[in-house]
């Protein structure tokens, strides 16, 4: 069989897979090299495993309720071998389903390692250790990010990234999180609903900085009821192992905070994969925060495309799978996908969720924009009531007739801020959504404020 092809993507993780299965549907031939784990981070050691495990927790805080619902249980316990057995699972689910989806739209998959060699010459190296070059029109990067430790940190089997952490087969009683932030804090969720001791360690005064600031009180408060420590506004200063665990002195204004617990995990970010020596090679323009593209995810030599956390940004699955969608389209389709960071949804899978898309009340200020909220609570919604929901809101942020945020923080918010994406998207008005009609009774009638 020929080693030409239309389009060569190196990396089979949410943007790779989403542009090889829409290119290949629409005629192209296509290649996808992948290392050794299809689905990429998102699959293995970040959106799948997380949320398996925050399922596990999120049952076992549930039982709770029960009896307030008529409902006698007994008592609940926690198996984290079954809970681990069940991550595992989602895990390989995800990932032969991404195999199979690509299978099934045409593309050739490739197990091994791609490295770029010119704008139109890919080496594969087979898992065998046999070399192949290949060449395509297009190729698409798509190599992923990895975690972001701090200087002059360097990870062991007490000091944690969230991949060492996820690889964890028992359970500790106190653990540290250096960093709020999505990873920080959705960790922290699931240890501290299986009882497990948390304490946070934030530089910043808010651990979700980026978003609205009511939001971020909500949670927090949602996090302290729990029983996590959290330190905002607060430097690490010095971490070291001891022989039962680990001891970190931080800063708190000028206060000095000592902490000790089993492990500490490092939730410090993470940054673009960036093989600097291919870049160079094909002069790609790229520096540390990532590959640089144009609105059409082109790099600056012609041909060659990235997507994903490696052109940097927010670093989101759906955000990989939009921009992968909308390169098979302008390459091979009819150039109607297309991809806009205002448009991207973002989701704090912590129990409540924070979701979120477009702009803050603040962020809008901060524009100069002349902005108007709108505000509902989860306690005016009888199904929110009814299912014992908990505290939310949803606050909706419009300039002029134009809706350009909404935050939603409560149950199921990752569930209602879909139909906002469209919204936001799409640059509805107030006219257009009082003509929406949805159900009663329902969670979504807080959608109703707009």
């Amino acid at each position: 069989m020929s080693d030409t092809y239309d389009l060569i993507i190196i990396g089979a993780g949410p943007g790779g897979h989403a542009a090889a299965e829409h290119a290949a549907r629409w005629g192209a031939r296509v290649a996808v090299i992948e290392k050794n784990q299809w689905g990429g981070t998102c699959t293995h050691r970040g959106c799948i495993p997380t949320k398996a495990l925050l399922a596990c927790s999120r049952q076992y805080m549930n039982l709770k309720k029960l009896k307030r619902l008529g409902i006698s249980a007994g008592e609940a316990r926690v198996d984290f071998a079954a809970i681990k057995r069940h991550q595992r699972q989602m895990v390989t689910l995800s990932a032969k389903g991404v195999q199979q989806s690509l299978e099934d739209a045409g593309v050739e998959l490739k197990a091994g390692e791609g490295h770029v060699v010119s704008p139109r010459e890919v080496e594969w190296m087979s898992l065998q250790g046999q070399r192949h070059h290949l060449t395509a029109d297009n190729i698409i990067i798509a190599w992923g990010s990895e975690p972001l430790l701090p200087h002059g940190f360097q990870t062991s089997h007490r000091i944690l990234t969230s991949d060492g952490f996820l690889a964890l087969e028992t359970l500790p009683e106190a653990v540290i999180i250096v960093g709020g932030g999505f990873i920080g804090i959705e960790i922290a969720t699931f240890l501290a609903e299986l009882g497990v001791n948390v304490t946070i360690v934030e530089l910043l005064d808010g651990l979700l900085p980026h978003e609205d600031r009511e939001a971020d009180d909500l949670l927090r408060n949602d996090l302290i009821r729990l029983g996590v420590a959290i330190h905002t506004s607060t430097r690490m200063e010095a971490l070291q192992e001891t022989s039962n665990g680990v001891s970190l002195k931080a800063n708190q204004n000028a206060k000095q905070l000592e902490l000790t617990a089993d492990c500490v995990l490092m939730c410090t970010g993470r940054k673009p994969l960036l093989h600097a020596e291919e870049l160079n090679r094909c002069s790609i323009l790229h520096d540390q925060k990532g590959i640089s593209v144009d609105d059409r995810q082109m790099t600056n030599v012609r041909g060659i495309y990235a997507v994903g956390d490696v052109t940097g940004g927010i670093m989101l699955a759906h955000r990989a799978i939009q921009q992968g969608r909308s390169v098979a389209s302008y390459l091979y389709g009819d150039r109607s996908i297309t991809y806009r960071d205002s448009a991207v949804p973002s989701v704090v899978y912590t129990h409540p969720n924070v979701a979120r898309v477009g702009l803050t009340e603040k962020q809008a200020g901060e524009l100069g924009l002349k902005v108007e909220t709108k505000r509902v609570e989860y306690g005016a919604n009888i199904m929110a009531r009814t299912e014992l929901k908990g505290n939310g809101f949803l606050k909706a942020v419009f300039c002029g007739d134009i809706l350009i945020g909404v935050t939603i923080v409560g149950d199921d918010a990752g569930e209602l801020i879909a139909s906002m994406s469209l919204a936001v998207a799409n640059r509805m008005g107030k006219k257009e959504l009082k003509n929406w009609i949805i159900p009663h009774p329902s969670l979504s009638e807080i959608l109703h404020v707009l």
